[in-house]
């Protein structure tokens, strides 16, 4: 699920806020959106949400703006979300089942495959369509199922541990909510933003 590096980082960080808001148009049944509309919902100026675009390759049409389907597609390959990859979910707490159950994910180009937690009261129990299994099962789910992306949404003191073990079992891009206060090695860590977007629909679900 590779970033093009040639995209400012900013830019890069603010194009899921984008695919959000394309959806939401698509869903009401609009067909295209102005640079003005989605700078007005993003709280940017419509010359910043141009120049977003122009890395995509897009051009929109004077007076009419922007194909939602175009857009929305170009945005989903510079992310690499067009192509669906498998990640585990660790911590099966109220926000980690929330999530497990959540079908926007591949929208994002994400599948759930497994769910994960340290509490042998919960491990064996059923949540949705997974069965919670234990954390001494992971390395070995890991590298059978050639995952490399992982959900953390165990509490902040634990999130360092979890990601430590994570990385030496080979996850190389993480989805999480306390990416601030975790240490990593140089690699992409773009995925906190599919959290920070999915948690609240996910939540009411």
């Amino acid at each position: 699920m590779a970033v093009h590096s040639s995209i400012p980082i900013p830019t890069i960080k603010r194009f899921p806020s984008y695919l959000r808001i394309l959806q939401q148009e698509m869903e009401k049944g609009e067909e295209y959106i102005s640079a003005t509309l989605l700078a007005l919902e993003l709280g940017l100026k419509p010359i910043q949400v141009r120049k977003d675009i122009s890395c995509t390759g897009i051009e929109g049409k004077p007076k009419i703006g922007f194909r939602l389907k175009e857009l929305s597609s170009a945005i989903r390959h510079v992310l690499g979300w067009d192509n669906t990859s498998d990640a585990v979910i660790i911590g099966a707490g109220n926000m980690g089942r929330a999530l497990s159950g959540y079908e926007g994910f591949r929208a994002y180009g994400l599948r759930i495959a497994g769910l994960f937690d340290n509490d042998k009261a919960k491990i064996g129990k059923r949540s949705g369509l997974f069965t919670i299994q234990g954390m001494d099962e992971l390395a070995s789910f890991i590298k059978d199922k050639h995952i490399s992306i992982a959900v953390i949404t165990v509490p902040a003191s634990a999130a360092q541990k979890t990601a430590d073990f994570l990385i030496k079992a080979g996850i190389v891009q993480f989805g999480t909510l306390h990416l601030k206060i975790l240490k990593f090695p140089r690699m992409l860590c773009f995925k906190e933003q599919i959290l920070e977007l999915v948690l609240p629909f996910s939540q009411q679900s």
